[in-house]
């Protein structure tokens, strides 16, 4: 199976105050394997949802993970990789609550950062998802 690559953006139209100019997707699936773009606080619509709270940006991230994961024909239980990046250690605890929820039953592998900065400073915080649909369910 050749990449599949979903919702293509260019960075132009997602952050117009940037001048920047680069092709991006949302979700690459290459056979078995799915990469998601990093999920903030930010919609699909380019909304950012939950400014100046942490859980409720996670919330939003993690429902775009599981639309992205459902379009590229995975599901929350084949994720393996989970990055979390959050702008403030105080967030620590509300991002990882939301994260936990979402992932209950799951066992992923985690590594988390603190970072000075997201791509718009409104986001607090983001995560990266890689997941591994089993070959049997393919």
């Amino acid at each position: 199976m050749a990449h599949i690559r979903l919702r293509k953006f260019n960075t132009k139209d997602m952050y117009p105050e940037q001048k920047l100019d680069n092709d991006l997707c949302m979700a690459v699936r290459a056979g078995n394997l799915v990469f998601l773009r990093g999920q903030t606080g930010m919609d699909f619509d380019g909304h950012i949802q939950g400014i100046g709270d942490p859980a409720a940006q996670t919330e939003t991230a993690m429902k775009n993970v599981k639309i992205l994961l459902e379009e590229a024909g995975a599901k929350p239980d084949h994720i393996c990789k989970v990055t979390v990046y959050i702008t403030d250690r105080a967030y620590r605890e509300p991002v990882y609550r939301v994260i936990g929820k979402w992932l209950k039953g799951v066992y992923p592998v985690s590594t988390g950062l603190i970072v000075q900065a997201l791509a718009k400073p409104e986001l607090l915080m983001e995560i990266d998802v890689d997941a591994v649909i089993p070959e049997e369910e393919l």
